[in-house]
């Protein structure tokens, strides 16, 4: 099994159609399919993220990072929400997304989530990060 992030992103046309669309009805239809990810057993975690104007950007371009108040860049850049999920293959995820209730224009990127066993077990930074994982039960 993998972990993969099934990342949404909105555009213009799929904004315009969200506001169209009523607030009971979105939660009936992503609610449907969270459901059917939670019986088959992949879902970790999923989160919709607030509007990009009550977000920050850090610029990290210059000496000194910079700090800028949203809004900030173009709609197609924006990440609107996300699904990790656990599955066996890329392939899997993939066909999951395909299921995912999205409005037409939007799109979602897909990105495996490399596992702590991953890296050198023998260095000191993952050594303490899989203790804390242990302690607080994300092992």
């Amino acid at each position: 099994m993998a972990k993969y992030m099934l990342i949404m992103r909105g555009t213009d046309e799929s904004l315009a159609e969200m506001t169209n669309t009523s607030f009971e009805e979105m939660l009936e239809t992503v609610g449907r399919f969270n459901e059917e990810l939670i019986r088959a057993g992949v879902l970790v975690a999923a989160e919709g993220l607030d509007d990009p104007a009550q977000g920050v950007v850090v610029d990290y371009s210059g000496q000194t990072p910079v700090v800028t108040d949203g809004p900030y860049g173009e709609t197609k850049e924006l990440f609107g929400g996300f699904y990790l999920i656990d599955v066996a293959s890329k392939e899997e995820a993939v066909e999951w997304a395909k299921r995912m209730p999205a409005m037409s224009g939007s799109k979602c990127e897909i990105r495996r989530v490399p596992s702590i066993d991953e890296f050198p077990q023998d260095n000191e930074w993952i050594i303490r990060e899989r203790a804390w994982r242990e302690r607080t039960g994300q092992l």
